[in-house]
């Protein structure tokens, strides 16, 4: 198996369109436009990425950002071995140079120094310098960078800068309407619409609180795990509470509001 078939993506992962984002992605990957996608936790940037690494068939290396994440992490460095020293490519370097679409997830969670070594790989120089290495790598041609992060989680000390912003294209994702999301909740777990239905209505009960109490609303990936839980066996208001409520708040009174609209739905 050669490189780049270690990292493709090789069963469809299921991703409903909500607009024409698939479209768009398209036409970014075809100049080769690094592309930055917004949105809150559970919404399906992760997989919307992984689906297009499998629709353009292009190997996918994602990183999952954190504050602890030096630019050797991503870069590279040299390890110690029994014979002496051994360069080893780190996955942004590994991705530039096979030609692969690098995901960089939560990028915001990374530190700030740390993002600064993708500038030259998003700008016309296509470059990554190595410098422990003494290499200036030139980025394969189908190599594309992409980046996710939650604008709901910007701080002061948490934010990109603009100088970073401004070299990619974007997309704003968001969760679905509830229609289409009652349709992915019962694609995604097989289970009866009429059930997925009730879930996306605790869902949102649960977003219209947010900043009223609540971070951040139940995502659509909590919703699945609710219908999983349910097809499995567990009783319905159960599976919502362990869910969608207890996940998301330690308040008590807005765990009650929420126990409360599932007894009300699920009587």
């Amino acid at each position: 198996m050669t490189a780049k078939d270690q990292y493709k993506v090789h069963k469809e992962p299921f991703y409903q369109q909500q607009t024409n984002e698939v479209t768009l992605y398209e036409a970014a990957y075809a100049a080769r436009l690094p592309v930055m996608i917004k949105g809150p936790t559970g919404c399906g940037k992760s997989r919307f990425v992984e689906y297009m690494a499998w629709k353009l068939n292009k190997p996918l290396i994602t990183v999952a950002c954190n504050e602890d994440m030096t630019a050797s992490d991503l870069v590279g460095r040299y390890v110690l071995e029994a014979n002496g020293t051994r360069w080893l490519d780190g996955p942004l370097t590994t991705a530039a140079r096979i030609g692969a679409i690098c995901y960089l997830d939560e990028i915001v969670e990374a530190r700030q120094d740390t993002t600064v070594v993708i500038h030259p790989l998003t700008d016309h120089r296509r470059t990554l310098p190595l410098d422990k290495k003494g290499e200036l790598l030139e980025a394969h041609p189908d190599f594309q960078m992409v980046i996710s992060y939650n604008p709901g989680y910007q701080n002061l000390m948490k934010d990109l800068k603009q100088s970073t912003k401004q070299r990619f294209t974007a997309f704003e994702f968001d969760y679905p309407d509830a229609q289409l999301e009652t349709s992915i909740v019962a694609k995604e777990t097989g289970t009866d619409e009429a059930l997925a239905a009730k879930l996306v209505k605790i869902g949102t009960t649960a977003r219209n609180l947010k900043g009223h109490g609540l971070d951040e609303g139940i995502s659509t990936r909590l919703l699945v795990y609710a219908a999983t839980l349910i097809k499995g066996g567990v009783e319905p208001r159960d599976a919502c509470r362990m869910s969608l409520v207890r996940p998301i708040t330690d308040d008590a009174d807005i765990r009650d509001t929420l126990d409360h609209a599932i007894d009300a739905i699920f009587a």
